[in-house]
C-alpha cells in the first residue's frame, strides 16, 4: 500500500494542499514521484496495489495510477498522520486475506537503485512471513539530525532474508554529535518509514496501543468491505473522531519492546525530497553554470550563480552573481532562498497561514 498524504510545506508553493509534492516530478525524469513508487513495486506485487490518500486527489491519483482497482483507493476525508492511513489498510485488506502480508511504502521517496531496493524488499516480505513486522533501514551515509535511526541487533536465521536483523529499538532524531556515534558504530540505520508485516500482527499492535483507533477503523474496513454502500457514511461519522498519530508511536516502537520488530538494511540511496536543498542533490545542474532548472517552459538566464530553479510560468528568471540560490516561480507565489535555508521555507508557510493568506496555500 501507498500512503500518499501531506502536503510537504518545506517545497512551497510549488507543493501545496491541492497538489502536494507526490503529484510532481521532482527529479526530472519525467514521472511524478507517486508514479515512480507505484512502477518500482509493480513488478514485485502485480495488481496487489493500495493507496491511501486525501479525498481531494482522487482524480490526480488516478490519473497517475490508472492501473488501480477502484477498491483499492482508498479515500480520507482529513489527514490523520500515518497510522491511520496503514492501519486501515491493514484493517480493509485483513477482510481479504486474515494471513496476507501488507508492505507500506510512502508515495514521495526517491530511490536509486530499483533492484537493490526490490531485493530489500523481498527480504523484508520472507522475515515477516515469520510473524514479525520489518522495516527497510537505510545505511546511513551521513551523520543526519533530521532522520529517526533503528538500532538492529542479533543476526536472524530467516531463509531468504540473509541480511535480516532484530530491532532493538528505535531511536528519535539526535543531535549532531549522537548522530556521528551512531554512523561510526554501524549498527544504526535511518528509518525511511517503511514496513512489512503481517496484517494480523500489525492490528494486533495497534489495538494494544491505540484501542479507539483499531475499532474505528475496524468499523470503517468492514463498511468498505460489505458492499451496502454503507462505507461513505461510516467513514463521515467515524473518521473525525479518530486520534492522529505517527505509525512509529502507535505500532512500530511498541512491537519492537515486545521483541516482533526486525530491520532489512537497505543498500541504495533513498531521499525523501524534504525540502529544495533536496532537489538540488537530486538533479544534476548544468555543468556551464551550476544551475538546476525544472520546469517544462523554464526560461531562465544564470550567469556566475548556483542554485536550483522550478519555474512554473513562462516568466524570465536571470540571476548573475549569486550561489546556492533557490528560486520557486509560480503564477501566484514566488519564493527566494538559498539551499542552506531551504528548511525554513515551512516557517514562511506558517506565517502565511497565521496572516490568513490560506489562498496560496
Amino acid at each position: 500500500m501507498i500512503p500518499a498524504g501531506g502536503v510537504g510545506t518545506r517545497l512551497w508553493p510549488l507543493s501545496r494542499a491541492k497538489a502536494p509534492k507526490f503529484l510532481h516530478d521532482l527529479t526530472g525524469s519525467g514521472t511524478t514521484l507517486i508514479r515512480g513508487t507505484y512502477e518500482r513495486m509493480a513488478p514485485l506485487t502485480g495488481a496487489h496495489v493500495m493507496v491511501v490518500t486525501g479525498e481531494d486527489h482522487r482524480e490526480a491519483v488516478r490519473r497517475q495510477i490508472p492501473e488501480l482497482d477502484v477498491e483499492d483507493l482508498i479515500l480520507e476525508p482529513s489527514p490523520k498522520d500515518s497510522a491511520a492511513a496503514i492501519g486501515l489498510a491493514a484493517a480493509i485488506l485483513a477482510h481479504r486475506d486474515p494471513d496476507m502480508i501488507m508492505g507500506s511504502f510512502a508515495a514521495d521517496q526517491v530511490i536509486a537503485p530499483v533492484d537493490a531496493f526490490q531485493d530489500a524488499v523481498r527480504e523484508a516480505a520472507a522475515t515477516a512471513a515469520t510473524g514479525r513486522i520489518v522495516t527497510i533501514g537505510i545505511t546511513p551515509t551521513y551523520p543526519s539530525t533530521g532522520f529517526g535511526y533503528i538500532r538492529r541487533g542479533a543476526q536472524l536465521d530467516v531463509d531468504g532474508a540473509p541480511h535480516a536483523h532484530q530491532v532493538d529499538r528505535f531511536v528519535e532524531k539526535p543531535d549532531e554529535a549522537t548522530a556521528q556515534r551512531y554512523v561510526d558504530s554501524g549498527d544504526h540505520l535511518w528509518n525511511a518509514g517503511m514496513f512489512v508485516a503481517p496484517v494480523g500482527l500489525l492490528l494486533h499492535h495497534l489495538r494494544r496501543t491505540e484501542p479507539e483507533l483499531h475499532a474505528g477503523l475496524t468499523e470503517i474496513a468492514e463498511a468498505w468491505e460489505a458492499g451496502d454502500g454503507s462505507a461513505e457514511e461510516v467513514m463521515a461519522r467515524v473518521w473525525p473522531t479518530l486520534t492522529s498519530t505517527a505509525i512509529d508511536y502507535a505500532v512500530a516502537e511498541p512491537a519492537a519492546d515486545a521483541g516482533d520488530v526486525a530491520v532489512v538494511p537497505g543498500d541504495f540511496t533513498w531521499d525523501d525530497v524534504g525540502d529544495f536543498a533536496a532537489i538540488a542533490r537530486l538533479n544534476p545542474a548544468e555543468h556551464e553554470d551550476a544551475m538546476t532548472v525544472l520546469g517544462e517552459q523554464a526560461r531562465v538566464y544564470s550567469d556566475q550563480s548556483s542554485g536550483v530553479v522550478v519555474s512554473d510560468t513562462r516568466r524570465v528568471v536571470a540571476l548573475i552573481g549569486v550561489e546556492d540560490i533557490v528560486v520557486v516561480d509560480t503564477d501566484d507565489a514566488l519564493l527566494v532562498t538559498t539551499t542552506d535555508h531551504a528548511q525554513a521555507v515551512k516557517q514562511a508557510v506558517e506565517a502565511l497561514r497565521e496572516k490568513g493568506d490560506s489562498d496560496v496555500l
